[in-house]
């Protein structure tokens, strides 16, 4: 196996990871202070996908990285129409 498959098979199990950590909090409402790992494993996930050069990968990996905000904005955005 070469280093830039490796890499980015790395870079993809980063990006489900990042996934999984919400999954707790939003498809069955437990809090869970999993999500924090975030912070740790999505820019891991980024450099593994600028390795390999991958901007889908890069792009998504930086998406999750920023999650916590997108999801915050999301739920202001829609608790403003519904109050």
């Amino acid at each position: 196996m070469t280093k830039e498959k490796l890499f980015k098979i790395l870079s993809i199990v980063c990006l489900c990871i990042c996934v999984l950590v919400w999954v707790p909090n939003i498809v069955f409402q437990v809090p869970s202070p999993f999500w924090l790992l975030i912070y740790v494993i999505a820019p891991i996930g980024i450099l593994f996908a600028a390795l390999v050069k991958n901007l889908l990968l890069i792009i998504a990996n930086t998406f999750m990285f920023f999650s916590f905000f997108i999801f915050m904005f999301v739920g202001y955005f829609v608790n403003s129409f519904t109050a």
